[in-house]
């Protein structure tokens, strides 16, 4: 929902009316997973992706005809139907796409918590009687108390529990037999702490911005982390790491960079990185400086488990030569751990 937040916003505001159609299962090689979004409006505009082209303007008609008739549509496309080839899916894999007329008070709502960067699901009946398909509830999972909506079951206490142990977004059959519904999850954004205001740290700032990334720029050295060099990244702290990382928390959603080449400022943070939930540490450094900076960090008393979660030298092996490349490298490297499976 954080790719076409802008979007939706600038629509709603002009009165317009909006269907929305996300993915709600998957199988085989199908280009989008579950959870992605796209916005349909009344004039016929578009933002977002349900299948990366495949099938968005068969979802775009359907779309059409769900706001001149309110009724919430689950479609299906695969290799094997005929209207899946006509507009062009046939990769070998099929989705389900659930349409409906989106709600301007309930977006409102959502919109307040992702604004705030406040995890938040939703829980939307997909299949079932044609009275309780459309019903959604939504909520923060660190409050379950904010919460919009309700699935008029009497008590939405099961549902809500259900959103919360939900680790992915996921299809789940509900009480009473024959309703399904799709659990989807919305975590705060990714964010990429860089510690270093290099030229590295120049081109991984832009590239973070294009990712939808939170970016801050940690270094105690004020020629170095200036607004001029950094006019796009949300966090500028001239500190060193250990002062830096008190307001910026590391948490699974975190992935930490270190540019400096400075032991006296990298390693302190990386002793903090490596301990924490951060899903990517990295630090830049020939395999000489790792196995000497690893060694060091041992004296510090990190255990094995935690230095092997460094990656490093950091970025992925492309013959990066430039600082942008460099920053190209590292990038990938981190995208490749955020969708790991391990």
């Amino acid at each position: 929902m954080r790719d076409i937040l802008e979007d939706v916003t600038k629509w709603m505001e002009q009165g317009t009316e909006i269907a929305l159609a996300t993915v709600v299962q998957t199988w085989g090689s199908s280009p989008r997973q579950e959870g992605a979004k796209m916005a349909i409006t009344e004039r016929g505009e578009i933002a977002g992706s349900v299948s990366g082209g495949c099938v968005e303007s068969a979802v775009a008609e359907v779309g059409l005809q769900v706001l001149k008739s309110g009724s919430p549509q689950l479609l299906h496309f695969g290799v094997a139907d005929e209207t899946a080839w006509s507009v062009g899916l046939a990769c070998g894999g099929s989705l389900d796409v659930f349409v409906e007329r989106l709600d301007p008070k309930q977006f409102e709502f959502l919109k307040g918590l992702l604004i705030s960067e406040v995890p938040a699901a939703s829980v939307t009946i997909v299949r079932g009687p044609d009275a309780d398909v459309g019903r959604k509830i939504t909520l923060s999972t660190s409050d379950p108390s904010a919460r919009y909506g309700s699935l008029d079951s009497g008590s939405d206490d099961p549902t809500v529990e259900l959103a919360l142990q939900v680790t992915e977004p996921s299809l789940h059959e509900l009480e009473p037999e024959g309703l399904q519904a799709f659990v989807d999850l919305m975590p705060p954004p990714p964010t990429l702490i860089v510690v270093g205001g290099n030229q590295i740290a120049i081109g991984l700032s832009k590239l973070a911005k294009t990712m939808d990334m939170r970016t801050v720029i940690v270094d105690p050295r004020r020629a170095f982390a200036t607004k001029d060099r950094f006019p796009e990244v949300d966090q500028l702290l001239q500190a060193w790491p250990a002062k830096a990382f008190e307001s910026v928390p590391l948490t699974a959603s975190t992935a930490v960079v270190m540019l400096t080449h400075d032991p006296k400022i990298d390693e302190p943070a990386l002793e903090l990185a490596l301990s924490s939930p951060a899903f990517y540490v990295g630090a830049l450094g020939s395999k000489r400086t790792q196995a000497k900076r690893r060694e060091r960090l041992k004296e510090r008393g990190l255990s094995e488990v935690d230095i092997d979660r460094l990656h490093g030298p950091v970025g992925l092996e492309l013959g990066a030569d430039t600082p942008d490349e460099i920053a190209l490298s590292i990038m990938a490297e981190i995208v490749a751990s955020r969708h790991s499976d391990g």
